[in-house]
């Protein structure tokens, strides 16, 4: 029961895919072995359908992709991660119902690009190994 509207990326493609990519994105990081992430992917990909023409829905497998992991702080799976313009806009881990992750898409589809133009990056690296 797959589409292709869910695409999968990885520490190497990650600023290409979702990075540079202009329209909102969400990213859901899971493990194989996470029963949690096994149940919300059905919904998560029905709202990437119902969602395509707004927003960019990718997976992310967190135990082969430690840095971008790493990166935005993800402990545990499944965990969200939205993003806009290049830019994290919130995170979510854990969803107890899939209405609370439709609830957070559409709030970050009506809200999140206005939130991404006010956001000024940091301009240095934050690296631990810098």
């Amino acid at each position: 029961m797959h589409n292709s509207y869910v695409g999968e990326v990885s520490n190497g493609n990650w600023e290409k895919m979702v990075e540079k990519e202009p329209k909102p994105v969400l990213v859901m990081f899971y493990l194989t072995t996470c029963s949690h992430c096994k149940a919300i992917e059905p919904y998560f990909r029905e709202f990437a359908e119902t969602y395509k023409d707004s927003c960019k829905f990718f997976k992310l497998n967190a135990e082969i992709n430690p840095w971008v992991s790493e990166r935005y702080g993800v402990e545990g799976t499944p965990t969200f991660i939205f993003m806009c313009a290049g830019k994290m806009i919130r995170g979510m881990a854990g969803v107890s119902h899939p209405s609370e992750l439709k609830r957070n898409i559409e709030d970050f589809l009506k809200n999140g690009s206005v939130c991404a133009a006010n956001v000024t990056s940091l301009k240095y690296d934050m690296s631990m190994y810098g």
